[in-house]
């Protein structure tokens, strides 16, 4: 299965949303990146995903973006193929 990484926030639902989904489709273990109260952090997400907002959600090496475009995936079956890789 391909690593996966997730920055976000605790209060964040999309990110809530976005590992319940990634959980679902069989990923155990994920690194989370905390983002909420370290600005360092965050500003390092905002050079890496050229996005201010969380989730960002990385599959191997591949960023896919937010919520929406993981749930695009999974919605079009590429999801799982993606993970497996």
């Amino acid at each position: 299965m391909s690593k996966v990484r997730i920055y976000r926030t605790r209060s964040c639902p999309y990110c809530r949303r976005a590992e319940s989904l990634l959980k679902k489709r069989g990923v155990k273990t994920m690194q989370v990146i905390d983002v909420g109260r370290n600005r360092k952090l965050w500003v390092a997400m905002e050079k890496e995903t050229r996005r201010k907002t969380v989730p960002q959600i990385f599959i191997g090496d591949r960023h896919i973006g937010g919520y929406d475009d993981l749930a695009k995936l999974d919605k079009k079956g590429q999801l799982e193929k993606l993970l497996k890789n």
